[in-house]
């Protein structure tokens, strides 16, 4: 009821602004210009502003809330200023490696979502880029396979659920980990971990379980910083966008098997401009189309 009676409002809002543009006689075309782009303005935040309510499947919304500040309290003490200080020392291709190593230590959890999926061809690729990377790329500190245009994928068992249908639910902010959805924690919590062959070594040593940890958090987290920063500084709720971006991102994985490291965030401020061939945003709408 409530959502019907804000259309309506909106609505009869976007109607008054149409019919006084067109009756109103404009003191000069300047104005008129002027004044017509301010009502398209208000009527596209108003559609968005309706959008994002009606989306937002966020029934735990204020405990969430309380999670993400906590989080970015940590992201502020100990994640980014440990963030700039691995950025500063390691060298860009000691980064790479590092990261490189990661990705390939994930294969088996990547394979087998593959296989769970029907994905078998990308299966195949999983298994003969991980091969290339191991022997040839010295366990995985060199990325050798993409070299050789054996293009690597990320695969969970929360797009696997995905990609059967299943609904990811509410959305929810975990501590310490950020961004989930019940579907998603499932998989990362219950089903990847024994897919996980590092695991078995992370039982037996601590070192390597927190190192891994450790290494995986900076790793992910320092590629992405500064774009973080710039969307906190001009989103109107830093909470929305995150949410928005998190969503954006999974149903990006799930429809294509493809990962955007952030998903474009609306700037409600500016006129909405025509996708540009080969940007991010028109890349995430032409293969959600396929």
């Amino acid at each position: 009821m409530l959502n019907d009676f804000r259309k309506t409002c909106f609505s009869a809002v976007g109607v008054f602004f149409a019919v006084a543009l067109v009756m109103a006689p404009a003191a000069s075309a300047s104005a008129g210009d002027k004044a017509a782009e301010q009502a398209r303005i208000r009527l596209v935040k108003a559609d968005q502003a309706v959008a994002a309510s009606d989306d937002a499947n966020d029934p735990l919304e204020p405990m969430n809330r309380v999670f993400f500040n906590f989080n970015e309290f940590l992201q502020d003490v100990f994640l980014r200023p440990a963030s700039e200080v691995y950025v500063d020392v390691a060298p860009v291709r000691v980064r790479q490696s590092i990261g490189s190593f990661l990705d390939n230590l994930k294969t088996p959890v990547v394979l087998a979502n593959d296989i769970l999926q029907g994905q078998f061809d990308r299966g195949m690729g999983t298994i003969g880029r991980f091969m290339v990377n191991t022997i040839i790329g010295v366990g995985g500190l060199f990325d050798v396979a993409s070299g050789l245009g054996m293009k690597g994928h990320d695969e969970d068992f929360g797009q696997t659920l995905g990609a059967w249908g299943v609904g990811e639910g509410f959305y929810l902010v975990l501590p310490l980990l950020g961004p989930s959805s019940p579907r998603d924690a499932i998989g990362k919590f219950l089903v990847d971990p024994y897919f996980d062959a590092a695991g078995a070594w992370e039982d037996d040593s601590d070192a390597f379980k927190y190192s891994r940890m450790g290494l995986t958090a900076l790793d992910k987290y320092s590629a992405v910083a500064d774009d973080l920063q710039q969307i906190k500084k001009t989103s109107i709720d830093y909470y929305a966008a995150i949410r928005s971006m998190y969503r954006q991102k999974r149903n990006s994985e799930i429809n294509n098997g493809k990962t955007m490291d952030l998903p474009p965030i609306p700037d409600l401020s500016q006129k909405p401009a025509l996708p540009v061939p080969g940007s991010l945003s028109s890349r995430l709408n032409s293969d959600n189309q396929l």
